[in-house]
């Protein structure tokens, strides 16, 4: 049984090793929970490797370290799954980032669903009115 509920995303993000000057470019998150994510890759990294997530489309910019724990391939890229490295003070941004990828699918799922165009704030005012109160309490 999962310890934490996965939410399907996709929120592009830059995922580099920290022991490598080589950067593994913009990805797409493939679900996210409050324990880690789920990502698309186009290479392999190896399990246990330290990586550091960037998500660009928050502002300021979001980074966290993490530890990939697996790593597939799947269609010519590699599902790569990253459990988050987290100390008290990385929490309350981590549920600010959950939120952040929540709002960016529906934003993306009204767009194909009904072809309206949200803004990232107009696309906030509607999840937080429909769903905010059944986001969980962290």
């Amino acid at each position: 049984m999962r310890e934490f509920i996965r939410h399907p995303t996709s929120v592009p993000f830059q995922l580099d090793k920290l022991d490598s000057e080589v950067s593994h470019g913009i990805n797409t998150l493939n679900n996210v929970s409050f324990g880690g994510v789920s990502c698309l890759c186009s290479e392999p990294i190896e399990k246990g490797k330290t990586v550091k997530m960037k998500v660009n489309c928050i502002n300021p910019n979001f980074e966290i370290t993490g530890k990939t724990v697996w790593c597939r391939a799947t269609n010519n890229q590699y599902e790569i799954g990253i459990e988050f490295i987290v100390s008290k003070d990385t929490i309350f941004h981590l549920r600010m980032v959950e939120q952040i990828c929540h709002i960016e699918h529906y934003r993306n799922e009204i767009l194909h669903k009904e072809a309206r165009v949200l803004s990232s704030e107009e696309a906030a005012s509607e999840w937080i009115e429909k769903y905010a109160g059944n986001f969980p309490e962290g």
